[in-house]
Formats: C-alpha cells, structure tokens, sequence
C-alpha cells in the first residue's frame, strides 16, 4: 500500500517563493555588485542554482555559484568547490531545509578562516524548533512539524518540483 505524501509545497508555489526570495536577497544587498551563492549538496545547490537564474533575470548583480559538500550526519569535514577569496565578500548560504540547524551551522566552516563583509543564509523550508543557534535570513516556508516528523524537498536536476512532511 502507497502512503500519500502530505505535501506543503508544489512546484508553483515553490517557484513563487524562490521568486520572493531573490528580491529579498536584492532588497537586503542593494549596494553589492557580487553575491557568492554556496548550496549544500544535493538539493541546497538546485535552490541556489534556480536563486542564480532569478537573480539573472531581475537584476545585473553578478553571482558566483559554489558547492558545499558534507556529510549531513558526520559533518566533520567540509568542502568548498572552487578556490575563491571571500574576504570581504557577500555569501548567502543555501540549502533545502532547517530541521536542528546543525547543517547550516558546520556549512559556514569553509568561510571562517576569511573575513567575508557578510554571510546570509537562505532556506526553502525552515522547521520551527532548532537545536543549534542558527538564524535564516530569508525562508521560503515556515513550518511547525514535531521532531518525529521530517521534511523532503523533492528536486529534480534543475528544479524544485515539491516539498512533503513524512
């Protein structure tokens, strides 16, 4: 027997709120020329990868898209794809969804050895309780879940097609 996904976001309405989002991003970074998007692997890089092809198409800010890569579980050791300087540069932070936070917080590894003018984090789906002291600057869905239940954001290679409680 097939259980229905209790789904929260379809891919219209995701689309909608990455739209939201990228004029957020340009609101907040009105003076900035260059952003540096960092997605978390797997599914933070396809957010960011779409935030990119909106802020393409609303605005003449340049973006430079990296991957970061841990292990979710063991996140001990992080990787930053590409060997860029982010001293003195905007990074936003991107990923699928919030649970603890405990991702986004070992996310931001790669860039404390430099002295970036400002780190921002952006999450499509954010779970009201958080284990670590980790704050989203701009959140696609807000959501109240209990720590039994979990989030998915199904993508596919360029898009976010819907997001689910189980």
């Amino acid at each position: 027997m097939t259980v229905a996904k209790n789904y929260i976001l379809d891919k219209a309405v995701a689309a909608k709120k990455l739209k939201r989002m990228a004029y957020e991003i340009l609101e907040n970074n009105i003076d900035e020329e260059y952003l540096i998007l960092a997605g978390i692997r797997e599914s933070g890089s396809v957010v960011a990868r779409n935030i990119q092809k909106i802020l393409g198409e609303i605005s003449p800010v340049k973006t430079e898209l990296i991957t970061i890569s841990l292990d979710k579980h063991a996140p001990r050791d992080v990787r930053v794809s590409g060997q860029l300087d982010f001293n003195d540069k905007v990074i936003i932070v991107i990923d699928d969804v919030a649970n603890s936070g405990r991702t986004l917080l070992y996310a931001l590894k790669p860039f404390l050895e430099f002295q970036p003018r400002k780190i921002q984090t952006l999450i499509l789906v954010e779970r009201s309780h958080k284990a670590f002291p980790v704050h989203a600057d701009y959140v696609g869905l807000s959501i109240a879940t209990t720590l039994q239940e979990h989030i998915y954001v199904e993508v596919n290679t360029d898009e976010v097609t819907g997001a689910y409680v189980k």
